[in-house]
């Protein structure tokens, strides 16, 4: 999908004595869709700042196609930025907010009225060059800024959770025009945000990361369906995190029970952790199960019903089912061996962190 075009190496930053990034490694291809996804604080933002040069790595190189750029002020990368506030000048008209960084390149008045024409087609805002700031609503707002970015014919284009202040609808609307103006420009998109559904959305590969490491880099697909770790099986969807026994390659017992599965490797009954997606649980007859509970809560979520099963070891099993099973009846549960994702448990909370699974 293309050639490395920036790589991290052994990037540490702390602030006031506190690690924010530790020995981060991430090599980023070029003219794909990057997002770097998290909790607060889990050091995504700083990552981004780096590459952009509004931070400098207290260890470690930024190389951006060959070259180390750590020491590059922010201007002179090849690259933009969208921040959460788009920071338009209220002062100026739309057209004079895209124009605003290439007069200050000396670029002639056609060139920039051409960019400036082009930037507004593809952000679907054509005829807007004369509105005011204050005139557009915040997702007209957010397209201005990306035109803004894209009119300087960056490489790549950094943006810091830039529908955070938007409201749902008009959030899952420019997540599509994202996703198209990537395609049409060619460009290196580096995406921070919190939204999982956004990640899954819109990335060619997503970088889950917590506490200043990566938990894990991948696909959308990889991410969800084969979580390395607890943390990113948890953060990603929603999950079913149980202890189990690998008994041996291909048959765990949960509560228990013994279910088949594909995992090899893990040794013979050694603890580990187990991840069951609740849509890819079963309710069955009880005798047809291999564990059996009772369905205690159900709500109807549109797409599907939600449901929690308690089994009698206590624990709740959250389902998703287009079945509707009445709170009260006894049901089995069964999931299929491809369905259960087995993982090695941390030995302690440093590793927890680090995201280690052997």
């Amino acid at each position: 999908m293309g050639q490395p075009l920036i790589d991290l190496i052994n990037i540490s930053k702390s602030f006031d004595n506190t690690m924010v990034l530790d020995d981060l490694n991430l090599s980023v291809k070029e003219n794909t869709f990057v997002t770097l996804l998290g909790p607060s604080g889990c050091g995504k933002t700083t990552t981004l700042r780096i590459i952009g040069g509004f931070e400098h790595a207290d260890t470690g190189k930024v190389i951006f196609d060959g070259q180390d750029i750590s020491c590059l002020p922010p201007n002179k990368r090849q690259l933009n930025t969208v921040f959460q506030k788009y920071a338009l000048f209220t002062h100026m008209n739309i057209e004079e907010n895209i124009a605003f960084g290439l007069k200050i390149k000396n670029k002639p008045k056609p060139y920039i009225h051409d960019k400036i024409k082009y930037a507004l087609k593809l952000v679907n805002l054509e005829g807007y060059e004369k509105r005011s700031v204050d005139s557009l609503s915040g997702g007209q707002q957010q397209r201005i800024a990306i035109a803004r970015a894209i009119v300087n014919e960056p490489r790549v284009l950094l943006l810091d959770e830039p529908l955070g202040a938007l409201d749902l609808k008009l959030r899952q609307d420019m997540q599509y025009e994202l996703i198209r103006l990537k395609n049409e420009l060619g460009i290196t998109f580096i995406y921070v945000t919190h939204d999982q559904e956004e990640a899954l959305t819109m990335s060619d590969t997503i970088v889950v990361m917590n506490q200043g490491y990566i938990q894990q880099t991948g696909t959308p697909e990889q991410i969800y369906n084969e979580p390395e770790n607890a943390f990113v099986a948890d953060f990603i969807g929603e999950s079913n995190i149980v202890p189990g026994i690998m008994i041996r390659d291909e048959l765990v017992e949960i509560f228990g029970a013994r279910f088949a599965c594909v995992d090899k490797g893990f040794g013979n009954n050694r603890p580990v952790d187990v991840v069951i997606r609740p849509e890819d649980i079963d309710l069955v007859k009880p005798e047809d199960g291999t564990l059996c509970g009772v369905c205690t809560h159900l709500i109807f979520k549109g797409v599907h019903y939600e449901m929690e099963v308690t089994t009698p070891d206590g624990f709740e099993w959250l389902v998703h089912s287009t079945d509707m099973c009445p709170v009260g009846t006894k049901v089995g549960i069964h999931v299929d061996p491809f369905d259960i994702q087995i993982m090695n448990k941390p030995a302690s909370e440093d590793e927890e962190a680090v995201g280690v699974n052997e």
